[in-house]
């Protein structure tokens, strides 16, 4: 049979406090041990226990019949309190401060991108009609807005996908490479795609991450915008 650990009149103090601070304020408060033992998760025997010096207080105990009783720890155990403030003391010195959140750079969002099919681009554009502007940190090398993705030529099965809904910014000022994810213009006319370019040798594709999408060339009839570097996605 396991051997009761006997408190330390410390500790037995530490209950006579906390039952008197208990017995003077339930009344006031409304609280019953039944309430405390609902905020502990324990039975009401176990609070009985705790204030009648049976069970030693420890730390997450106290803070919770502190709490309870809108009392200090200090109030009833001043080792207890020593102990918290202690572990709040490492806490601090284990995390260090980085400076406040500062939102980045805000960037028009233009008008919906057909993703998939040639659609109709907003150039020219006036910023003071652009009702919507998204933040982000991303480094621009030039001028860059949002466009919201709609279709599903960019909607993988597996890998990368960019889904119908989606936010892309786009980076006028970035070099578009083989493999970069651009906003595309037709050269003789006001029509813009968002696709992956392709580069073969000399010829260059425009392809949808979505394989029933086919790959289109575009040599010479249509010019780079800007190149993809950021995505975003709201959900509400």
């Amino acid at each position: 049979m396991e051997k009761k650990k006997i408190l330390t009149p410390a500790q037995v103090a530490d209950s006579q406090r906390l039952k008197a601070i208990y017995e003077a304020k339930k009344k006031e408060l409304g609280i019953t041990q039944q309430s405390i033992a609902d905020a502990l998760d324990i039975s009401q025997g176990a609070v009985g226990h705790y204030l009648n010096g049976r069970n030693a207080l420890n730390t997450s105990v106290a803070s919770v019949f502190a709490r309870v009783l809108g009392v200090s720890v200090s109030d009833f155990s001043p080792a207890l309190a020593k102990d918290i403030s202690d572990m709040s003391s490492v806490a601090s010195e284990n995390t260090s401060f980085v400076g406040h959140y500062s939102p980045g750079s805000k960037y028009p969002v233009l008008s919906k991108v057909q993703a998939g099919a040639w659609c109709e681009a907003v150039e020219p554009y006036t910023l003071k009609d652009i009702d919507l502007w998204l933040d982000s940190d991303a480094h621009i090398q030039g001028e860059a807005f949002w466009l919201q993705v709609d279709g599903d030529s960019m909607t993988a099965p597996a890998g990368l996908s960019i889904p119908e809904g989606a936010f892309v910014l786009f980076d006028t000022g970035r070099e578009a490479i083989n493999g970069s994810l651009v906003i595309a213009k037709l050269s003789d006319s006001n029509e813009a795609t968002f696709k992956k370019l392709v580069i073969d040798g000399a010829q260059k594709y425009l392809k949808g991450l979505n394989p029933q999408w086919p790959m289109v060339p575009v040599n010479g009839n249509c010019r780079i915008i800007g190149v993809a570097i950021e995505t975003k996605l709201r959900l509400v």
